[in-house]
């Protein structure tokens, strides 16, 4: 049980490398696109390192409190334990904020975005399963979500006086 619960992280820390390698590629190609957006240096290495760290412990961090048993910390998702342990590091050290802004954000949502749509194509026919009128609210949850977002730029734009 201990070898095939190492052999989860060992693959886990590669598929992490794997993001980390990508946000570097991408902010790479935007460099070549636009020179002036942030570069990539040492800082950028630090802040990619920093990254994959949080991930790690976040994993980590699952994996004991889900054995723990307590329910609602079993169902905490991964992604909210990584948030957490994010925010407790940047809260206890500026070191990790300033590491972190080395990396480009365009470059950290290109390749989580490009996940997202592989893991929702691996769920497509289970998509055709669904009734049509998922569509239809698919389009309302859209709009909304387009109209709230502009709302709220606007109201941010006119309390910012420009």
């Amino acid at each position: 049980m201990e070898k095939k619960q190492t052999n989860e992280y060992i693959k886990i820390s590669f598929v992490l490398l794997l993001s980390v390698s990508l946000i570097l590629f991408t902010q790479a190609v935007k460099l070549v696109k636009n020179p002036d957006s942030t570069p990539i240096n040492m800082q950028t290495i630090q802040g990619l390192v920093v990254l994959w760290v949080f991930s790690m412990i976040g994993v980590f961090v699952s994996a004991m409190v889900k054995k723990t048993g307590i329910k609602i910390l079993a169902d905490f998702p991964i992604l909210g334990w990584v948030s957490l342990v994010s925010l407790f590091f940047c809260l206890m050290s500026d070191f990790f904020v300033q590491a972190i802004a080395g990396v480009d954000f365009l470059s950290i949502t290109t390749p989580i975005l490009a996940f997202a749509g592989l893991s929702v194509a691996d769920s497509l026919m289970d998509l055709r399963k669904t009734s049509w009128k998922v569509a239809i609210v698919a389009i309302f949850v859209f709009i909304g979500t387009y109209l709230g977002s502009a709302i709220i730029a606007q109201i941010g734009l006119i309390l910012s006086g420009r």
